[in-house]
């Protein structure tokens, strides 16, 4: 897996098909720029890929079903107290894992929690958690991705795992302050990182070898995965598609373009991509201009759902950045989205988002 660690996430959260002459299901409407609802994608390694990726028009919008949880195992060995060092240097020790908080902008925390078989003592969730087994848990997480002291602090949360994606920060150091023992994780996403992660988690709650095994499964999945995605992705630089990742909230007039560093390199890579961002120098989360989209001349975008929905769809986008209009991935429609919670999550579906990418770009007609 490249390395390729991500600052997206902090700064996310300070900023708070149709296609060949037809519309299909879960595509964005290439009339209107309006979602129609986003398409389950089939394994990559039993679809036909298109001819040639270039040549195709439209856009796709795609998603991972919201399925239940399979924990790793039926009953984690847990070993408490368990005192880890976090990711700010701060050692800590948790002593109880009875009511667990795992907080981030993607959900990722908490998935990992849950698949580590230790999803009946959360809690309470972010507002990104949305998968079945943890509906039911009310929500810590207000106006969007702003941590509620008050809603913390009344679930008596024996635990909070958290990274610095969400904010304020001040409420993460009154719930330590309340004695509460606090744990935060790397808050850089990448595919590199997904491993690692999953163990500082497994680690902060006693569960060590649990998380061994859930890295082994989830590395194991994207392994085939990727793989799959090497036998249908061209193999050549040239052949590749140019892509770029946009980061917009048209309603805020935030538009970034993400490059080297922000883990959507290492997403762009993972799904056979060609990652505009090193030949341009565009390094980070930078604000998206003209001559960035001139430079890079993409061939494929890659957004989150919601983002998209914000410009107006394909649309609003291109009519925001006429230069983007201009480019083979303007001139093709050419965008792919996911929801914001999934794309860059990299947590325990990474080989699902990997492969429904991949389907999107390579066999879009079989969405």
């Amino acid at each position: 897996m490249k390395q390729g660690p991500v600052r997206l996430a902090a700064a996310v959260a300070v900023v708070a098909l149709a296609g060949c002459g037809g519309t299909a299901t879960g595509t964005t409407d290439g009339s209107t720029g309006t979602s129609t609802g986003a398409a389950t994608a089939p394994p990559i390694a039993e679809v036909d890929p298109v001819d040639d990726p270039k040549a195709w028009t439209g856009g796709s919008s795609v998603a991972l079903p919201e399925e239940p949880v399979e924990p790793v195992t039926d009953s984690p060995e847990q070993r408490l107290p368990a005192t880890v060092t976090d990711h700010q240097g701060t050692e800590v020790t948790v002593e109880d894992t009875n009511r667990i908080l795992a907080l981030d902008l993607n959900g990722t925390l908490s998935r990992t929690v849950f698949e580590l078989d230790l999803g009946e003592q959360v809690v309470g969730r972010d507002v990104s958690s949305t998968f079945p087994d943890i509906a039911d848990r009310p929500v810590v997480t207000h106006n969007g991705h702003e941590l509620n002291a008050e809603a913390i602090l009344e679930l008596d949360p024996t635990v909070l795992l958290t990274d610095t994606s969400l904010g304020p920060w001040d409420v993460v150091l009154q719930v330590r302050e309340a004695g509460i023992p606090v744990v935060v994780v790397d808050p850089e996403r990448s595919l590199e990182g997904v491993v690692p992660l999953i163990e500082q988690v497994a680690a902060a709650l006693g569960v060590p070898e649990a998380g061994r095994q859930l890295a082994r499964r989830v590395g194991a999945e994207v392994d085939d995965v990727r793989a799959a995605i090497d036998a249908v992705a061209p193999d050549t630089v040239q052949e590749k598609l140019r892509t770029v990742f946009l980061y917009a909230r048209g309603q805020s007039g935030v538009y970034y373009m993400l490059g080297g560093g922000s883990g959507a390199d290492s997403l762009i890579e993972a799904i056979g991509g060609y990652d505009v961002s090193a030949e341009i120098g565009w390094d980070g989360m930078k604000p998206l201009n003209d001559e960035g989209l001139v430079a890079a001349q993409p061939e494929l975008v890659l957004m989150m759902s919601k983002g998209l929905e914000s410009v107006g769809g394909v649309d609003g986008l291109l009519e925001r950045f006429p230069a983007l209009a201009q480019t083979p991935a303007g001139k093709n429609r050419r965008v792919v989205d996911m929801p914001d919670g999934q794309i860059l999550g990299f947590g325990p579906r990474t080989a699902a988002v990997l492969n429904a990418l991949a389907v999107a770009i390579y066999a879009p007609d079989a969405l």
